[in-house]
């Protein structure tokens, strides 16, 4: 039996325009929706699919106000069972921050009886960037880490993560508890049954205050990269465009 702990995030969504507030320290969501990032819904995924497989449990982690509230049921409907959020302003903690509040409840809840054998976090945080939190909290548990892993399976006490290298496919296996950021695209998330919405609005989740005061992102500020040029070229109009067509698909190899 293995408890799996996955720390997600409530983000902007980025699939739209990206704007930057004003200070330029955090991704303005007043005119987008929010979400988790692909690579936390991966997280939440294997999270379920271990917790099964060991007749474990999937618990889920977060900080921020009360709308993160919204992103916590949405990752119990896809099949965890217990949510911990530590209600702060999200935007005041940096990754030492995160990382601290998320040793803390993980102490806590084993001074307490339930242990976190493997603990899931995105590999980045989808909207400053950070890819720090999950090192940090290694770290502050003395936990082995793997990062960047697209597969994450338990078996004989260890965990085998499945990381795409710069040579190749690599595997990395190391006891437990341990900690593994993932990266989207291993598995394929499940979409929330009705079922499953339903049993998540039912869920009591924990709220705990921070157990210290953040120390800040440390961060200068965000910027946003130039948009890219694009060029378009008029193959003509009408019938007479069709040679012009022919030669631009032999060009890009097309045809032959």
């Amino acid at each position: 039996m293995n408890n799996v702990l996955v720390c997600i995030k409530r983000v902007v969504d980025s699939t739209g325009e990206v704007v930057i507030t004003d200070d330029g320290q955090n991704v303005d969501g007043r005119y987008a929706g929010f979400t988790v990032s692909a690579h936390e819904e991966a997280a939440v995924e294997l999270a379920v699919q271990i917790s099964a497989a060991t007749g474990g449990t999937g618990a889920l982690f977060t900080l921020g106000d009360e709308s993160a509230e919204e992103q916590l049921r949405g990752a119990l409907a896809m099949g965890c069972t217990a949510a911990t959020q530590v209600r702060a302003d999200s935007s005041a903690y940096g990754p030492s921050d995160v990382a601290r509040e998320i040793a803390a409840v993980v102490r806590d809840h084993e001074a307490n009886g339930s242990s976190h054998d493997l603990i899931l976090l995105g590999n980045d945080a989808a909207d400053s960037g950070d890819f720090q939190v999950g090192i940090r909290l290694a770290y502050e548990l003395g936990r082995p880490v793997v990062n960047g892993a697209s597969t994450v399976t338990i078996k004989d006490g260890h965990a085998v993560a499945g990381v795409k290298g710069p040579e190749g496919h690599e595997i990395y296996r190391v006891p437990l508890p341990a900690v593994v950021t993932v990266l989207e695209g291993g598995v394929e998330p499940r979409y929330p049954s009705v079922p499953g919405r339903m049993k998540a609005k039912k869920v009591e989740i924990e709220v705990r205050e921070p157990a210290g005061a953040p120390t800040g992102t440390k961060r200068v500020r965000l910027t946003l990269p130039p948009p890219q040029p694009s060029q378009v070229q008029i193959l003509g109009t009408g019938p007479e465009a069709a040679a012009a067509v022919v030669d631009l698909f032999e060009k890009l190899g097309v045809l032959r």
